[in-house]
Parts: C-alpha cells; structure tokens; sequence
C-alpha cells in the first residue's frame, strides 16, 4: 500500500521528469540512485559505484517504478543548468555538499538562500575540485563565467518559495502553467484553474488542433482563451523533450 504521506511531494515517473525538465530519464536516474562504472584499477578494471548526488524524496520500494518527487525535479532543474554550461558533475556533487552543510536542507538548489550565497558555495565548490570524472584539469576561471550565466534572475523567478524553499515551479513566463506538488500530485495546471494542461490539449487535439478547438476547449471546461494556448504551448514545448 502506498503511503499517503507521499500525495502532497508530488510524484512523477523518470519519463515524466524527462517530459517536464528536458533531461534524459537515464541522465536523472543516475543522478538521483547512483550508477556503477568500469575503472582502472592496476592492470584490471573494477566495477565502482557513483554515489547519487542527494537521496531522492520518494523511497522507490514504495512504488513498482521509480519515482521522484517535486524537491528532487527542482534539484534536477538546477543540476541541468550547470551541466548544460559545461560544469563539471564532480563540482556541482560539492556545491551539493557544501550548500546541504550551510543551510540544513537535503535539497539545497531548492533553498531560497542559494540565491543570495549560492556564487561563494559555487566559487569555494570549484577551487576545491580541481580535476573531473576524467581526471582532466579544471579551468577555473570558465568555471566562475557559467555561474554568473547559470544564476540569473529568471532561474528564481520561475519559483515560489514558501519558508525559504521552492513549493511551486511556474512553467511559462506568464506563470499561469504551474507544478505545485499540493495540486493534482504535482502535475502540470492551470494555476488559476486547476485543470491539467495535457486534459487541455488533448480536447484541443480531438476537437481539430486548429482555432476552433481552441475555442472549443474554452467553452467546455470554462477558461479563458488565453489560458487554453498557454496550456497547448507548454505542451506542445513538453513533446520536444521527449524527441
């Protein structure tokens, strides 16, 4: 049976953090329960496992498939920037280490105070680690420049934060499309509304895709027509990550 206390983090499937972060559910899965690699070790090589970079919210036996929680798909949204901006994973698992340490959180990219001293953790994270996975040295000076890119007001803004951590992620610039793990298990919504962006544009799709069935799907489940096409571009931007 599953334990109900689990309803309000938000649940979603690795293929459903894939479609809602851009991030491969092989990628997300290493990140979050580890991995094992082949290294040399001498003249053999031995089969080593890397440690996850935090514990996820959701024990998996609780479930037949893995699952993450909201925390987790937040630290995944930040972990991908740095990443993307070509940090190093060695130096981001110690920016993790370092800001878990100063603010007590088990997830601390989803910490409020990560805006306000996450560059110092990230500076301190970088000196410390001067060589990746591969053994390669790490340029230090490219290192500080991602940052400055990584961290930029539209990361935060795209959060609300309640008691200095993140509880909802708005998903398009108007912020009317939201995950909220208290709503719906933390899939995609109307903020206003309530109602899941894919019933939107699955009523848009079988009424045509075009126009009308914008206007169509207004009518039957009462919401603005602004609302409707920010439902259907969100989507629509959602089935691009899984391509």
């Amino acid at each position: 049976m599953i334990d109900m206390t689990y309803f309000s983090t938000g649940i979603y499937t690795l293929k459903q953090a894939q479609r809602l972060s851009g991030v491969s559910a092989p990628t997300i899965r290493r990140w979050v329960y580890g991995y094992h690699r082949k290294a040399q070790s001498g003249n053999a090589a031995e089969n080593r496992f890397i440690q996850p970079l935090w514990k996820p919210q959701i024990p998996s036996k609780q479930f037949e498939v893995q699952v993450i929680g909201f925390l987790d798909l937040v630290e995944i949204r930040f972990v991908n920037e740095f990443v993307r901006h070509g940090v190093p994973l060695t130096v981001v698992r110690n920016c993790l280490a370092r800001a878990k340490k100063l603010f007590n959180n088990d997830y601390p990219f989803t910490s409020g105070q990560f805006q306000t001293d996450g560059e110092t953790i990230f500076v301190e994270a970088l000196e410390e680690t001067t060589r990746d996975d591969e053994g390669n040295l790490i340029d230090l000076k490219s290192g500080q420049y991602a940052f400055k890119k990584i961290i930029l007001p539209s990361l935060f803004t795209d959060f609300n934060y309640k008691d200095n951590v993140a509880d909802k992620w708005y998903q398009n610039g108007q912020k009317t499309v939201v995950l909220d793990p208290e709503r719906k298990y933390g899939s995609p919504i109307i903020d206003k509304t309530g109602v899941p962006t894919d019933v939107l544009y699955s009523s848009y799709r079988a009424e045509g895709g075009n126009e009308f069935a914008i206007e169509q799907t207004a009518r039957v489940y009462g919401i603005e027509l602004d609302l409707v096409r920010d439902a259907i571009n969100f989507e629509k931007k959602l089935d691009g990550y899984m391509h």
